[in-house]
Parts: structure tokens; C-alpha cells; sequence
């Protein structure tokens, strides 16, 4: 099974999410790979894929494509001089993922929001349709939330994507949540016609793995609380 997880836009929590996402998911038994298609603005064995497995605990970890430059995978590829990441071949490296093991969820995090050029001309949303994958966006919670939320929801229905639900990326404790993000978590689902799946506490990626596996899995977390 491969699911997506994609972004209202970029710092949003979506790696912190995909890894509370594993997480969940393999406190519940069930298991977990995490693919990370396109890394921009990392070298060596830092990135994306490092964070979470250090706070997931998740060791199958696969990358494929990196650029050295954190901007817009196509426009850090052109930069560098580097051949583009191409969505054919791109789907066919996550299908062979998901081959190896039909019965393991493989988590496929993105690259910034959802209509990102991930090449030339393909973006996440492209690949969803391609791979006949759900997808997860993860939402800020604050002012402005609500039409980031409902574009990405809105464009990815549109277009023929099957959209999971809503993570909010970064949920302030209750003594430091504003009006605007109170609300917001009950406007959420209503706008956008999906549900909020759950948060993920704001500090969460600063813990250390027990920790963030306990938050992540305890009963009541919402990060993913359904089998689906």
C-alpha cells in the first residue's frame, strides 16, 4: 500500500507528521517504509529521510533522487546542472518499493506542497494520479490555514486524487494557542470537506525517540487514530 504525504507549502511539519505517521503505524503492528522521491538542500546522509528514522525508529528508509540547492526540485536540479527527476521513473521506483512487500505501508513524502515541480513538468499531484495512491496533507494551524488547506484539498479532489484527511502539522499546547488556531481545528474539516486526522504537538521533532513514538502512538494522539 503506498500513501502520500504532501504540504499546504513548505515548513508546515510534514516530515515530523510522515514520522509520527510510521510511527503510529508500526506501533499498531503494522509494517512501515518511508520513500522520499526528490531531496533538495541536503547532502551526505542528512535530509528528510534521516529525521525520520531518528524519531520513528523506522529503518527502511529509501531515497532516489537529491540536489544540493533547498530550493524547488526542478529549479535545484536546472541549477546544479543535473538531470531532472522524471515521473515515470519515479513511479516505477515506488512501485518495485511496494512489490517488495504488498502487506507494508509505504510512506511517500513529498517535496513543499503539493504543486511543486518535483521535474520539469510533474508535480505530487501527478504522481498521485499516476500511482492511484491516497494522499495526506499536512495544514498549518494558524491564521491563514484555512485557505491553504482548502486550495490543496480543493485542487488534489479536483483533479481526481483521493484525499485521506488533514494533519495538523505543529499543535500549540492549549495555554499557547491563539483564537484563530482554536477555531481553526474545527473549521478545518468543514471547509475543506475532509477530516482533520489528528496534530502533531508543536516540539514534537525536538524529542527524543521514546518519547516521540509514545506522543505518536499513545491512545487518544489522533495521528492517524483509524486503520485505513
Amino acid at each position: 500500500m503506498i500513501l502520500l504525504v504532501t504540504g499546504t507549502g513548505t515548513d508546515v511539519g510534514k516530515t515530523v507528521t510522515t514520522a509520527a505517521i510510521a510511527a503510529n503505524l508500526q506501533g499498531r503492528g503494522r509494517r512501515v517504509a518511508v520513500a522520499k522521491p526528490v531531496q533538495t538542500g541536503e547532502v551526505g546522509d542528512s535530509g528528510d529521510l534521516a529525521t525520520v528514522g531518528h524519531l520513528s525508529g523506522v529503518t527502511e528508509l529509501h531515497g532516489f533522487h537529491r540536489y544540493p540547492e533547498p530550493l524547488a526540485p526542478d529549479l535545484s536540479a536546472r541549477r546544479a546542472g543535473m538531470p531532472p527527476a522524471q515521473l515515470d521513473e519515479v513511479a516505477e521506483w515506488l512501485w518495485q518499493l511496494d512489490a517488495e512487500d504488498p502487506e507494508r505501508v509505504l510512506l511517500v513524502e513529498g517535496a513543499g506542497g503539493i504543486l511543486v515541480r518535483m521535474g520539469e513538468n510533474w508535480t505530487l499531484c501527478d504522481l498521485a494520479l499516476r500511482l492511484g495512491a491516497p494522499v495526506i496533507v499536512v495544514t498549518t494551524l494558524g491564521l491563514g490555514s484555512l485557505n491553504a488547506a482548502e486550495l490543496t484539498v480543493r485542487h488534489a479532489l479536483c483533479e481526481g486524487v483521493r484525499v485521506l484527511g488533514l494533519v495538523g502539522g505543529s499543535r500549540p499546547a492549549e495555554g499557547d494557542m491563539d483564537l484563530a488556531t482554536r477555531l481553526n481545528i474545527d473549521e478545518l474539516p468543514r471547509v475543506t470537506g475532509v477530516p482533520l486526522l489528528g496534530c502533531v504537538p508543536a516540539g514534537a521533532g525536538e524529542l527524543a525517540r521514546e518519547e516521540f513514538v509514545a506522543v505518536a502512538t499513545q491512545a487518544g494522539s489522533g495521528v492517524l487514530p483509524r486503520d485505513r
